[in-house]
């Protein structure tokens, strides 16, 4: 009864999200109240309908309900709890559920939410949102329905993917949706501005609330899901450039260049068609990466489907929703007037500057990413776009933007002084100058880059710090003073200087554990031991463990210090018998930004083990600037600036008539 109250609820959405689709958008051209008021109510009551959905489908995976062919494929009653409730959207049909869930939360938001947005913006946003969600849950009902029943139900599930059973699972997919279904909200924004032909400053404002939030949340999952594949799968690697990795990292690279550009249109009223464009193009690459999950056209650890009838479906949906916004934006284009006018060494050129690289930079990882699948399709000739070409191709566009990134919050509006800006970063330049040297004379000229990459990571950190103590004039009015002027600053200030830190911080991590970590791949019988950057690696010996659906060899390792046992770890090779799938588990012990990381291979009959040792210099930073960076996220959406209008140019004065003199 539960299963089939939740496909019905799913089916009432769908009915539901035909109204919000139509009405409210005809309100909004109409301008009448009445049908605009439709959408609020309709989008949260929607939200309401997906969730009873998705509660309906984790009640039947909590219950071992293989009735349904979604449990039975993808659970097991012997699985652990959390492995049940993130079993969930584990799977194509229970993660496009999810994916609904959160486009109809955000829909839900809006319409709660939004009640200082204008009537029509508020209402034809609903609308092309409405869109959306019908095209994602006639999709899920017609090829992809979570609640198909199997007549005669077996005992017993499939098992989850092994791969999957990890806790990364409960955090990395709802991040990352919640990333790339939020730009779904820009993008309704975009299209509803260009039916309205409404397209201001003001607009830039309201839309870049939900571009941070977007943004905040896929750079999160992005960092959960690279350190996930960093501990899971036991290459010692954190990024593959996999395509559904790349996938994942377009949309952001695009979401990046988003935010930049909607601050200078709130600020200068410019740049409105790149603002437009990369509202449309970075909700399409996430709708792009959905494409590549689901449609079966690649093979990775990362894909859900591979049923050609779905990919059609999807394909469909991504030919309509790019080329029916990209046919209103060239209908509206002559609306989108130009702002104010600004000098090439600017805030406002800084930025633009930056969106060039980053553009490129996108480009550059979507032509990589699509060139071996369109070759494949076009000749049927199979290649691969591996490392070495994204290295050498994002790599250089990186090094200019890292260059100008400390500038641009310098730089004044409209007309800067690039001497003056230099000026203030002195400081900075000083520091990274003398941080280069001192990695040449640790590690000598065998490794002429990783040097001058420390040197631009620190550049940027300490440009981000540059820009703090400008803003508060710390050097002209002394320290009480301008730690009193700190807490005025607006919360956008400290967004951007955070944001900015947590990339030079990222920066030094990946320069630091590619360029100086240390491997050991070797095999090891037990009490043998190997030196890895001054730690000692004692192989103790491995023997069997039974878990909850799987077992396991253990290998037990030592690591000491001078003598002194630091830590011991357990990596292991895991077999779930319900799949007849292997994974590895590997043993990581960290020394404050470093790590020491073990993973098993191969058993020998002489009682031997492959084993891989890595250590893995400065590694967290990686993972620790992303955190700063959606911190920096959430510093600009607590500005307050964000939740009123933008401001409005002062009215002329009109000269009052002189009464005429009396004759």
């Amino acid at each position: 009864m539960i299963v089939e109250l939740g496909h019905y609820a799913l089916v009432l959405a769908f009915a539901l999200t035909l109204i919000q689709s139509v009405v409210p958008v005809w309100g909004a051209v109409r301008e009448n109240e009445r049908l605009m008021a439709v959408a609020p109510p309709v989008s949260i009551a929607m939200f309401f309908l997906v969730l009873l959905s998705f509660t309906a489908l984790t009640i039947a995976y909590l219950n071992s309900d293989f009735s349904v062919q979604n449990v039975w494929e993808n659970s097991h009653s012997a699985k652990p709890l959390v492995y049940k409730i993130t079993g969930v959207w584990g799977n194509h049909e229970g993660s496009l559920l999810l994916w609904a869930l959160i486009l109809v939360f955000f829909g839900a938001l809006v319409g709660y939410f939004g009640t200082n947005l204008p009537a029509p913006l508020r209402a034809a946003t609903l609308g092309v949102q409405g869109w959306v969600t019908a095209g994602f849950l006639l999709f899920m009902l017609s090829t992809s329905n979570p609640f198909n029943r199997i007549p005669n139900p077996p005992a017993e599930g499939n098992d989850l993917n092994p791969l999957l059973q990890d806790i990364g699972l409960a955090i990395h997919p709802p991040l990352l949706y919640v990333g790339y279904v939020g730009f779904s909200i820009t993008f309704s924004f975009a299209v509803a501005a260009l039916i309205l032909g409404r397209i201001d400053a003001a607009w830039a404002r309201w839309v870049r609330p939900w571009t941070l939030l977007a943004w905040c949340f896929l750079t999160l999952g992005i960092s959960m899901g690279s350190y996930w594949a960093y501990y899971e799968l036991g290459w010692g690697g954190w990024w593959f450039w996999d395509p559904v990795e790349n996938a994942s990292f377009m949309p952001w690279l695009a979401g990046t260049a988003l935010l930049h550009s909607a601050i200078v249109m709130e600020k200068r009223d410019a740049l409105k068609v790149w603002t437009i464009l990369l509202a449309i193009f970075t909700f399409s690459l996430s709708l792009l990466g959905t494409f590549l999950v689901r449609s079966g056209v690649l093979t990775s650890v990362h894909a859900f489907a591979t049923d050609p009838a779905r990919g059609v479906f999807i394909l469909v949906l991504l030919c309509l929703f790019i080329g029916g916004s990209l046919s209103l934006f060239a209908w509206r284009a002559p609306l989108l007037k130009q702002g104010g006018l600004f000098a090439p060494i600017s805030r406002e050129g800084a930025l633009v500057f930056n969106n060039l690289f980053l553009t490129a930079a996108c480009a550059a990882v979507l032509v990589g990413t699509l060139y071996p699948l369109a070759l494949d399709a076009v000749t049927g000739e199979k290649i691969s776009v591996g490392p070495p070409f994204f290295n050498l191709t994002f790599g250089p566009l990186m090094i200019p933007l890292l260059m100008a990134v400390p500038y641009g919050p310098i730089l004044a509006w409209k007309r800067g002084d690039l001497l003056a800006a230099s000026q203030r970063l002195y400081a900075a330049f000083g520091l990274s100058i003398l941080l280069t040297l001192f990695t040449f004379w640790l590690w000598g000229m065998e490794k002429v880059l990783a040097p001058l990459g420390v040197g631009l990571a620190v550049w940027v950190m300490a440009g981000a710090v540059a820009e703090i103590v400008t803003r508060v004039k710390l050097t002209e009015v002394g320290l009480a003073r301008g730690f009193a002027r700190l807490k005025g600053l607006p919360g956008s200030a400290w967004g951007t200087a955070t944001a900015h830190f947590g990339i030079g911080v990222t920066a030094l991590g990946i320069v630091a554990s590619s360029a100086f970590q240390e491997e050991k791949v070797l095999t090891m019988a037990p009490g043998d031991t190997v030196n890895v950057s001054g730690y000692a690696v004692t192989f103790d010996g491995a023997a069997p463990r039974q878990g909850p659906n799987y077992i396991e060899d253990v290998g037990h390792f030592t690591v000491r210090q001078a003598g002194v046992v630091i830590a011991e770890l357990d990596p292991s090779k895991r077999l779930y018998p319900a799949r007849q799938m292997p994974t590895t588990e590997a043993g990581i012990h960290t020394l404050i930004l470093s790590q020491i990381y073990v993973s098993l291979g191969e058993p020998r009959d002489t009682g031997a083990i492959d084993v891989r040792i890595y250590y893995k210099p400065l590694i967290t930073l990686i993972w620790i600037g992303t955190l700063f960076m959606a911190l920096g996220a959430v510093f600009s959406m607590a500005d307050r600036r964000l939740r009123v209008g933008a401001p409005k140019p002062a009215a002329r004065r009109k000269a009052v008539p002189q009464a005429a003199p009396a004759e």
